[in-house]
């Protein structure tokens, strides 16, 4: 797993559940292991250029946001079949296209 110092990544909740599905094992014996990037880090987390584009489009279009449920839906209008470039997706070794 992922983490990028969100709060609820260092939640006591998601402490609490990662030492339950680990429970007493040895670190290289663990269901899960997370792996801690920088919060906004594009250079090493990919998909913070989607949250970028997609916070980008919803501020631009704001004016149409008189709810939180016409956010979500300008949010997921933008995301929604929305083909995103990684030009240097090659650099993880995961990708060799657009996803």
């Amino acid at each position: 797993m992922i983490c990028d110092g969100a709060s609820y990544h260092g939640s006591h909740e998601f402490q609490r559940y990662l030492s339950q599905v680990n429970q007493d094992l040895d670190s290289e014996d663990w269901q899960i292991t997370c792996l801690k990037f920088a919060p906004n880090a594009p250079e090493q987390a990919p998909v913070e250029n989607i949250w970028l584009q997609t916070k980008n489009f919803v501020r631009k279009f704001h004016h149409f946001c008189h709810s939180f449920k016409s956010v979500k839906w300008l949010f997921e209008f933008f995301a929604d079949d929305q083909v995103f470039e990684f030009p240097k997706i090659h650099k993880y070794g995961l990708f060799t296209q657009s996803i």
